[in-house]
């Protein structure tokens, strides 16, 4: 009887006392000095997974229209808050898709600044910062978006447009960033 009342005690834990390993991430490891980020939709996936705090778990949220798909993982930098309520986004390059809350070790190379309107009306920044995993062989040397083929940048972009506006929200890239100015971006998101 002792055993069982252990096992269930839990089944009756408040949200806020699950353990959160994700959310008590810092955005840059303080060994490395690698970005952290967090992936909830993986590269060539329809679907979208969000993290939830409350819960500690990823939740199924949405799934991308029929033919569209993830260009690359996608996720989030623990421990910063954005202009919009969330955590900033992050798309990470690498060889493989990893899968939904894998930690990937990144290097920032740049940002698309952009501005997001809802349907309501509100127009908040809601800016996507680029990173390429620190163990990549095929993005390894892309320093900057300079690096990358002026193509792959805007075929980005037009992946943020189009999937934003399934949803009904206006994605309006206003923008580009270097790695130094996203770094700025996530230290000022932090909190």
């Amino acid at each position: 009887m002792r055993k069982l009342r252990h096992l269930t005690r839990f089944r009756y834990m408040p949200r806020r006392s699950v353990p959160i390993g994700q959310s008590r991430l810092p955005a840059f490891d303080r060994q490395s000095g690698d970005l952290n980020a967090v992936v909830e939709a993986v590269r060539g996936s329809r679907n979208k997974f969000t993290f939830d705090r409350g819960y500690g778990h990823f939740t199924l949220t949405g799934v991308l229209t029929a033919g569209a798909s993830f260009p690359f993982d996608f996720g989030f930098i623990p421990s910063t808050t954005g202009e919009d309520g969330d955590p900033l986004d992050v798309l990470v390059l690498m060889d493989e898709p990893a899968f939904v809350g894998a930690v990937v070790p990144s290097r920032l190379i740049g940002a698309i600044e952009a501005e997001q309107t809802e349907e309501s009306g509100e127009t908040v920044r809601n800016d996507r910062l680029i990173a390429v995993a620190c163990k990549s062989h095929q993005y390894g040397d892309a320093k900057s978006l300079d690096d990358l083929p002026s193509n792959l940048v805007r075929e980005i972009e037009h992946f943020f447009i189009s999937y934003n506006e399934v949803k009904g929200v206006t994605f309006t890239p206003i923008g580009r960033a270097g790695p130094r100015r996203a770094a700025n971006l996530v230290r000022a998101a932090k909190g």
